[in-house]
């Protein structure tokens, strides 16, 4: 399975991505800016999703239809 960006590339492992939409993190008052360059991603199995860390946030989630790779 290839999980893929909102641009069509293809994500792995390791990657970098930029997110290109304001997020709210559920569960906290936190909101995540576009433009944000989140490092060193993994795939977690499940089409469609990434788990990821931020400076905000521990064990984050993210869609791949908000992020690009960077």
């Amino acid at each position: 399975m290839t999980i893929r960006d909102s641009n069509g590339a293809e994500l792995t492992d390791g990657d970098s991505v930029t997110l290109i939409k304001d997020l709210k993190v559920k569960g906290t008052s936190e909101t995540i800016k576009r433009g944000t360059l989140v490092k060193n991603i993994r795939l977690n199995g499940r089409d469609g999703e990434i788990e990821c860390n931020t400076k905000q946030v521990k064990g984050l989630v993210l869609k791949t239809e908000f992020v690009k790779k960077a």
